[in-house]
C-alpha cells in the first residue's frame, strides 16, 4: 500500500521533489566545491582509511574494501581526484532537474557507501535513507522534472527500435 502510493501518488511526487532537490543541492555544491577549489586530491583521504579501516570486535569489518582502496583505488588516485568531484557534481545536477533521477541516486547511492565503507559516517546515513526512498520511488520522484519527458522519450525510442529489430 504504501510501495503503491510512494510510486503513483501526486502528492508522494511532490514530497520526493522536495527530497530530491534537497539532495541534489547538497550533492552538487560538495562536487562543485571540489572542481573550483584549490584542487581536489584523495590521496590523504584514501591513505587514512586504509591506515584506518574500520574495525568491529573481531579486526577489520571490511578488509575487501580495504583491499580495493589499497590495491585499485590509491594507485589510480588521479582517476578517482576526477571522477568523484565530477560524478558528486552530475549526482547533484540528475537530481535538482530530476533528469535520470533514478539513475543519478543510483550512482550517488554507490558514493555513499563507498564513503561510509571507507569509514566516514557524517550524512551518510541520512543521504542513504532518503536516497533508498527515491530510488524505490522510481518514476515518481522525477514526475515534477525533466523526467517527465526524458523518460517516455526513452521507452518510446528504445521500445521502437526492439520494434523494428524484430
Amino acid at each position: 500500500m504504501f510501495a503503491n502510493w510512494l510510486r503513483e501518488n501526486n502528492v508522494a511526487a511532490g514530497l520526493l521533489t522536495i527530497i530530491r532537490i534537497w539532495l541534489g543541492y547538497n550533492w552538487m555544491t560538495a562536487g562543485w566545491g571540489k572542481l573550483t577549489g584549490e584542487g581536489f586530491d584523495a590521496t590523504g583521504y584514501l591513505t587514512n582509511a586504509i591506515a584506518n579501516p574500520v574495525k568491529g570486535p573481531d579486526g577489520i569489518v571490511y578488509g575487501w574494501y580495504v583491499s580495493f582502496l589499497e590495491n585499485f583505488a590509491l594507485p589510480n588516485v588521479d582517476f578517482f581526484n576526477f571522477i568523484v568531484p565530477v560524478g558528486e557534481f552530475l549526482v547533484g545536477l540528475g537530481l535538482i532537474l530530476g533528469c535520470l533521477t533514478t539513475a543519478a541516486m543510483f550512482f550517488g547511492l554507490i558514493m555513499n557507501f563507498s564513503f561510509f565503507l571507507a569509514g566516514t559516517v557524517s550524512h551518510n546515513p541520512t543521504d542513504i535513507f532518503f536516497g533508498f526512498i527515491l530510488l524505490f520511488a522510481g518514476y515518481n520522484a522525477g514526475r515534477y522534472g525533466l523526467d517527465h519527458w526524458v523518460i517516455p522519450f526513452i521507452r518510446k525510442t528504445i521500445f521502437r527500435n526492439k520494434a523494428a529489430t524484430k
